[in-house]
């Protein structure tokens, strides 16, 4: 492993820089647009969070705290038949740390927006819950016909259903926040709502169902978001973020390339045990956007958009020059390409802006992910933007329904070291011309990887696949980011099996 690093160090500092981005693809989503998540300033279900695996479960110090034991002093039930029958009666504005706000399933969807702003600690941390009905639907609150309680008074009311920060009725720095079991919906043109002045607005395109334009420690778990412009958006003055056991698809705004599913920019953030579906027809977006630092994505099911997973640049120095910006690590997920895309990336890695000294310039760690391509014609597994980054791809199963000759490793720039995977026969370095460097050692070869039943969607590696025990240990360097969980279908996980070596893919068979 010692000599592999170092193999791998020593190609990475003698390959020059490449300015030509010719790994991105043939997507125009390649553009300088970072203004929809640094200028914050402008315009299936989950029963109980006990069902969602806490971060806890996983060794990684960066987690947010387990809210699941935490007794709190104020709770406040909103719903048919209680005292409070709309969150619009809940007094947003003054909710102080320790308290839980539980908000009852009924049949109509609740039409409120609203702003968190409380300073919670890990011991005392804001909680708004929703309840689910006895079939596990979860209450909705829609942006479509809106109101916004009038006490409250927060700018942009344009950019989301729920927002946390950006308030002027609080001095607080949001913090320890936690949104649960909510379906929180509509947050696009042309749907309208009344503001916290009483008067009509509209949502603009980049309005998402969650906006945080500022809070550190906040949790978004067992949620659905959906129909709106950007499902989860969060600015740069977010940190600490966990999107988890949430379900998010169906957003985007139709022919344009700047709305996602997520399009987050945070001081450290990680995705886990969610299920990213489809954007909405004709919305031609990126399902997972992001320009974090500290961004960790693992044990995931993440289907479709134009670019599946889109790592990109920062214009933060704060962000840029900090050594956990070049560290991202990607694992344990079910990525797939369905044949629709027009982009044929997997992955997208380094930047969009065009100015390169920003660009991410480090390592993406990419391991034990199942990759699914359906599209007919090429697939590129990892779009690297320059010869300063780099992946280290080990341990996953990549296959393509076209056949081996149809899927590229490298969109043509970066250093990438490809071991222990499972590789369709016929695989290439490449498309089209290579300005970067692919390491190949020890990857099997061969035409079908066995799923259980791929037909039925059951990615895991039946008993006579050729990848059972085909992988290979994690590097001490990884040792925060274990294989300690699986995803299970769907927006949950399981303790990944401890079965000889490790498999390659995001399941280990028993």
């Amino acid at each position: 492993m010692t000599l592999r690093i170092a193999l791998f160090t020593m190609i990475l500092a003698l390959l020059p820089a490449c300015d030509d981005d010719s790994g991105t693809g043939n997507n125009t989503n390649n553009v300088n647009n970072t203004n929809n998540v640094n200028n914050t300033n402008n315009t299936n279900n989950v029963n109980n969070t006990n069902n969602v695996n806490n971060t806890n479960n996983v060794n990684n110090t960066n987690n947010v705290n387990n809210i699941n034991n935490i007794t709190f002093e104020t709770t406040i039930e909103v719903g048919p038949g209680l005292a409070l029958t709309d969150p619009c009666e809940v007094n947003w504005e003054s909710l102080t740390p320790s308290t839980l706000v539980l908000i009852h399933y009924r049949a109509e969807p609740y039409r409120c927006k609203f702003a968190l702003a409380t300073a919670g600690t890990a011991e005392a941390p804001l909680v708004v819950r929703g309840v689910p009905a006895p079939s596990g639907d979860l209450p909705v609150i829609t942006g479509e016909d809106a109101l916004t309680p009038l006490a409250l008074d927060y700018w942009n009311e344009v950019r989301s259903v729920v927002k946390v920060g950006g308030v002027s009725h609080s001095s607080d720095f949001p913090s320890y926040i936690s949104i649960e079991n909510l379906e929180i919906r509509s947050a696009r043109p042309a749907y309208d709502f009344t503001d916290d002045s009483g008067s009509a607005q509209t949502f603009v395109e980049n309005a998402a169902a969650i906006h945080v334009e500022e809070g550190d420690h906040i949790t978004v778990r067992g949620c659905t978001l959906t129909d709106s412009g950007n499902g989860f958006f969060a600015g740069s003055a977010s940190s600490y973020l966990l999107l988890e056991g949430n379900y998010i698809h169906g957003n985007g705004i139709e022919g344009s390339i700047y709305e996602h599913n997520n399009y987050t920019e945070s001081d450290h953030i990680t995705f886990q045990y969610n299920h990213f579906g489809p954007l909405r027809d004709g919305c031609p977006g990126n399902n997972l956007k992001d320009r974090s630092k500290g961004t960790v994505i693992r044990f995931n099911w993440i289907e479709a958009g134009n670019r599946t997973i889109d790592l990109v640049d920062s214009d933060y120095e704060d962000f840029y020059n900090d050594p956990a910006y070049a560290q991202t690590h990607v694992y344990g997920n079910i990525l797939i390409k369905h044949d629709v895309e027009e982009n044929g990336q997997v992955l997208h890695y380094g930047g969009d802006s065009g100015d390169f000294t920003r660009y991410r310039k480090g390592t993406l760690w990419f391991y034990n992910n199942t990759v699914i391509s359906y599209r007919s014609g090429n697939t590129t597994l990892l779009g690297i933007s320059s010869g300063d980054e780099s992946a280290v791809c080990f341990n996953n199963v990549i296959y393509a329904t076209a056949g081996g000759t149809y899927m590229a490793i490298s969109g043509g720039e970066g250093i990438i070291a490809l071991e222990n995977n499972w590789l369709p026969t016929g695989w290439r370095e490449v498309h089209g011309s290579n300005n970067g460097t692919i390491t190949p050692l020890d990857n099997i070869e061969e035409t079908d990887p066995g799923f259980t039943d791929f037909s039925g969607g059951d990615y895991t590696l039946g008993g006579t696949s050729d990848a059972i025990d085909g992988g290979r240990a994690l590097e001490a360097a990884l040792a925060s980011y274990p294989l300690s969980r699986q995803y299970l279908i769907h927006q949950s996980s399981e303790p990944r099996p401890v079965a000889g070596a490790n498999d390659p893919g995001a399941f280990e068979h028993p």
